[in-house]
C-alpha cells in the first residue's frame, strides 16, 4: 500500500492534531462532534442529520467491515469530514460491496486518521462543540486557523435545504392501509422503511411544501423527519407544522421534526454543550415507566423551562444521563414526537413501538 499523505486537524480554539489523510485529498470545515457507536459507521456517515459536521468516531477501527449497498440512509456520505484512530483500507466481510475509502472518494469526503481520538474527544467534552478544519493539502497551521475562523457557526445555521429532496416521491407497499405525508427535513431511508413495513403508503414532500401540497395526498397522518442544523433558523417549517397541528390529524416527529413541532407550539430550543451522538443512550418513558436504549444524533434540544410554561405540552420521555427532554405530546391530540431515532439502523430497536403508536393513532382517527 502506498504511504498516506500527512493531514492536519485544527480546532477553532487553536488546538492542533496531526495525522494522515483518508478519503479525498482536500480541505473541509464544520462543527466537530463525536459518535460513540461501536458499529453502523456507514449508516452514520450517510445520515443527513450529520450534514455540516466533522465527525470523530470513538471506536478504534473504522472501515474494517467495508460498506454494503443496503446500509445507507441517503444517496451519499453526508458528514463534512471524518476523524478516526485507525482507518482500515481492507475489509473482511464477504457481503461487502466495497471499501469505505472508495465510498469516501465517491462522496468527496475528506478525512484524517492516526491521531489520538481519546485526547481529542476529552478536549471537546471539556471545551464544548466548536468548529474545526481538516486538510491534507494545506499543512500551514496559521493558514488553517484563518480558514476555521471564517467557518459559519452551527448556531443559527439552516441546513435542511442542502439535503432535503427537491421533488416529491412515493413509496408504497402491497395492499397499503394508511397514507402518510412526510415532510423531508433530511429524512433517513429507514424512517420511510419503518412506515412502509407497517402498511403505509408514504409520500415524501420537499422542504418548501405547503399544507395544501401535503393534503393533496389525502393522508391519514403526517410525519416530520429528522434533519441537520438549527431548528430556530427554519421559520417557514415551524409555521407549516403549526398548520398541520391545527388540522388535528395524527403527527409523529423525529429529532429535528420533534424540535420544530416544539417551536410550532411556542416552545424554545437551545444548543447543547456537546450534544448526544451514539447508539446506547438511556431514555425513560414516563408514561410506561420503562427504560429504552436508543440511537441519538442531535446538538439542539427543547428547553425544559419553556415546557414548564405550556400546559398543553406533556413530557413523555427524558434522557437519563442529563435529564434533557426526549419526547413530548400535545395534550388531547394524537400528536407526539421524540428527540431520538426509533428507526435506529444500526442501533437498538427498543423504540420501534413508536411507529406502532403512530399507526394506532391513524387507526383511531
Amino acid at each position: 500500500m502506498e504511504q498516506r499523505k500527512p493531514a492536519v486537524l485544527v480546532l477553532a480554539d487553536g488546538t492542533v492534531f496531526e495525522g494522515v489523510a483518508t478519503g479525498k485529498i482536500g480541505t473541509t470545515t464544520g462543527e466537530i462532534a463525536f459518535n460513540t457507536g461501536m458499529t453502523g459507521y456507514q449508516e452514520v456517515f450517510t445520515d443527513p442529520s450529520y450534514f455540516g459536521q466533522i465527525l470523530i468516531m470513538t471506536t478504534s477501527h473504522i472501515g474494517n467491515y467495508g460498506v454494503h449497498a443496503e446500509e445507507v440512509e441517503s444517496d451519499s456520505i453526508k458528514i463534512a469530514g471524518l476523524v478516526t484512530k485507525k482507518f482500515s483500507e481492507i475489509y473482511s466481510r464477504t457481503s461487502a460491496t466495497g471499501s469505505l475509502e472508495e465510498l469516501m472518494l465517491q462522496s468527496n469526503t475528506v478525512g484524517i486518521s492516526d491521531l489520538d481520538t481519546r485526547s481529542l474527544v476529552r478536549h471537546i467534552r471539556s471545551k464544548g462543540a466548536m468548529n474545526a478544519v481538516i486538510s491534507s493539502e494545506i499543512l500551514d497551521v496559521n493558514q488553517l486557523k484563518e480558514i476555521v475562523a471564517n467557518a459559519p457557526s452551527m448556531d443559527g445555521l439552516e441546513l435542511s435545504s442542502k439535503v432535503a429532496c427537491t421533488e416529491a416521491y412515493e413509496v408504497c407497499p402491497e395492499n397499503p392501509q394508511y397514507k402518510v405525508s412526510l415532510i423531508d427535513f433530511g429524512v433517513k431511508k429507514n424512517i420511510v422503511r419503518c412506515l412502509v413495513d407497517r402498511g403505509c403508503h408514504v409520500k415524501v414532500f420537499p422542504l418548501n411544501s405547503t399544507k395544501a401540497d401535503m393534503d393533496s395526498f389525502n393522508p391519514d397522518g403526517y410525519m416530520l423527519s429528522n434533519g441537520p442544523g438549527d431548528p430556530s433558523a427554519m421559520p417557514n417549517s415551524v409555521q407549516l407544522v403549526k398548520e398541520l397541528v391545527e388540522s388535528g390529524k395524527p403527527i409523529f416527529g423525529i429529532c429535528l421534526g420533534h424540535q420544530i413541532l416544539g417551536l410550532s407550539q411556542g416552545l424554545k430550543t437551545e444548543k447543547m454543550f456537546n450534544g448526544h451522538r451514539g447508539i446506547n443512550h438511556p431514555i425513560m418513558n414516563l408514561k410506561s415507566g420503562k427504560g429504552e436504549i436508543t440511537s441519538q444524533n442531535h446538538g439542539f434540544v427543547i428547553s425544559k423551562s419553556s415546557i414548564d410554561l405550556n400546559p398543553a405540552i406533556q413530557v413523555t420521555h427524558r434522557h437519563l444521563n442529563d435529564d434533557t427532554i426526549a419526547g413530548i405530546e400535545i395534550v388531547g391530540k394524537p400528536i407526539f414526537s421524540v428527540q431520538y431515532h426509533p428507526e435506529a439502523s444500526a442501533g437498538p430497536h427498543d423504540s420501534r413501538y413508536l411507529f406502532d403508536q403512530f399507526i394506532d393513532n391513524m387507526k383511531k382517527n
